[in-house]
């Protein structure tokens, strides 16, 4: 039976290297996508979202804060930004994280900073997607 092997890398390390998996779920810019055996090449700019794998019935979620998607024989390669695993994601940390962006973004809105509001909106987007990533695992 085909396969996908999927590789997960960040600036800091390789979160992930998988083989044997069967589908990938990924948050591209424009929703999501999901990636079988035998797809046809592509390369997708990817949003900050959860990141799912599937392999041998088990599910795995990660959390990614954009970057690229590339998938050429079976190979699916993501650069991203950043990412966690679901098990590795400190919710406290996040909800904080979540909770700091969102009174920067309203602070912003009030003195009209566009750089400060896109820095805060980038943030927002990130922790929510720690958030929605754990979330997401615990369903499972």
């Amino acid at each position: 039976m085909p396969s996908l092997t999927l590789t997960v890398v960040s600036p800091e390390r390789e979160v992930l290297r998988c083989d044997g998996v069967s589908l990938v779920l990924a948050p591209a810019i424009d929703g999501q996508i999901g990636i079988l055996p035998r797809h046809a090449p592509l390369v997708t700019q990817l949003a900050p979202g959860t990141l799912e794998l599937r392999r041998n019935g088990d599910v795995t979620h990660l959390s990614i804060l954009g970057g690229f998607l590339e998938v050429s024989n079976d190979q699916v390669t993501v650069l991203t930004d950043g990412s966690e695993r679901a098990d590795e994601i400190d919710l406290a940390r996040a909800e904080s994280a979540r909770e700091a962006a969102q009174r920067t973004l309203d602070e912003s809105r009030h003195t009209h900073d566009d750089v400060l509001t896109t820095q805060a909106r980038l943030a927002l987007l990130r922790a929510l997607a720690r958030l929605r990533t754990v979330e997401r695992a615990q369903r499972r």
